[in-house]
């Protein structure tokens, strides 16, 4: 039995289509889902969905070792970011080497980094003009967007697409591909 630790700082959307991607398959389990933010809309999906969710702050992830204590109480085969926004903390990332993934909504490097998120990635691919946008899922080092990519997906960007259509295309491109590369990685190990 392979076993998934997600993080999500928002609604949840990803965590959802994850959830629902596995839970009809026997050999993977969603052990928790963990947020940093205490009214995040993930909690409420996590309640629907049945699945244990946990609340830290700032503290916890970045200055102790109670995060890592949780993570390794769940002994996770991959720890998957969807939605989180706070960099990952050393301790964690030499804790679980190549075991850390996240997506992103663009295709990096392009439009990667601090701060850039959601539409903020949106607004700033449809302000230069880009003929295409994308998903990247990767691997996750110290630096924001850096970490090596493990798949991207492209899809065609039309000048009149608003910032909104361009969000529904590339959270498209994510519900479709993030729970199959989830799904390709744990069977490699």
């Amino acid at each position: 039995m392979k076993s998934i630790v997600l993080f999500a700082s928002g609604s949840g959307s990803n965590v959802e289509n994850i959830v629902q991607f596995f839970q009809n398959k026997t050999n993977v389990t969603i052990a928790c889902v963990l947020t940093n933010k205490r009214d995040a809309k993930v909690l409420d999906r996590c309640n629907r969905l049945n699945i244990n969710a946990l609340y830290f702050n700032r503290n916890a992830f970045a200055k102790t070792d109670a995060v890592l204590k949780v993570l390794e109480s769940f002994n996770p085969d991959l720890i998957v970011l969807a939605g989180f926004l706070w960099k990952i903390p050393e301790n964690l990332i030499q804790a679980f080497p190549k075991k850390i993934i996240n997506i992103h909504p663009a295709l990096l490097p392009k439009y990667g980094g601090k701060g850039m998120y959601g539409d903020y990635v949106h607004a700033a691919i449809k302000e230069n003009k880009e003929t295409e946008t994308g998903i990247t899922i990767h691997y996750v080092n110290e630096n924001y967007d850096e970490g090596a990519i493990i798949q991207q997906e492209k899809v065609e960007i039309l000048s009149n697409d608003t910032v909104p259509e361009i969000a529904e295309k590339v959270h498209n491109l994510e519900y479709e591909h993030f729970p199959r590369v989830i799904e390709k990685l744990l069977l490699e190990q």
